[in-house]
């Protein structure tokens, strides 16, 4: 578990340097470094969406997730609660901040194996993902501000559960089903890239459950 506190804590860190620049950033700079975020979360979603083998499970992934999302409502759920800690904190723009933010800490292959090799003792990838996220979010919330420090918290939970369920999951979660996963999660990092850039307004919060479908998928498919 020490990978998954570090990891967190890196977050943190890397959030309050980033508010730190941002109160001598110009709104134009700031403007234009969310555009400039938007084009490289695009370039990572379209990296990390190669790891992928079948298709036809993104497709059907999307669907299905999309459907238990829209359900739930988790964007509405999420937002509230990002909402009334934005109102609590006096802070415009935490909900932004925090789910972006969230979204592309949380899903991706070295987020799973991380955590799962944590969970088995060894926590060298997410000391790396660690120094990643942390500088990741110095950028982050330079441009989007307090929300940014508050995804450590779905940050370490995420990892964490994963960490202490690695034992048993291992097995279940071959090279093939991550690549799956870190497949439809990159989508996703795509849909956060264009809403970043103002050409969508896409829920993504509400997509996430299509994260978890290829791990069954993966058994007939």
């Amino acid at each position: 578990m020490l990978g998954v506190i570090v990891n967190g804590a890196l977050v943190v860190a890397g959030g309050l340097i980033g508010l730190l620049l941002k109160k001598g950033l110009p709104e134009r700079i700031s403007e234009l470094l969310i555009s400039g975020m938007g084009l490289v979360v695009i370039y990572i979603g379209l990296d990390g969406a190669m790891a992928g083998t079948n298709a036809l499970i993104a497709v059907i992934s999307m669907a299905v997730g999309g459907v238990i999302g829209g359900l739930l409502d988790l964007d509405g759920a999420i937002n509230k609660g990002a909402k009334k800690l934005e109102d609590r904190f006096k802070k415009d723009g935490f909900a932004k901040g925090f789910s972006t933010a969230t979204l592309v800490f949380v899903v991706g292959a070295m987020a799973i194996v991380g955590s799962l090799k944590a969970g088995l003792g060894d926590n060298s990838t997410l000391f790396t993902k660690g120094v990643i996220d942390g500088v990741t979010a110095i950028v982050f919330a330079s441009t989007l501000g307090f929300g940014v420090l508050f995804s450590a918290v779905p940050v370490v939970l995420y990892q964490g559960a994963i960490a202490l369920v690695s034992g048993f999951a291992a097995p279940y979660l071959t090279d093939y089903v991550i690549g799956e996963v870190s497949c439809v999660g990159s989508i996703l990092i795509m849909a956060i890239g264009l809403n970043l850039l103002g050409l969508t307004k896409i829920k993504v919060m509400n997509l996430m459950p299509a994260m978890f479908v290829p791990i069954l998928l993966c058994s007939f498919m």
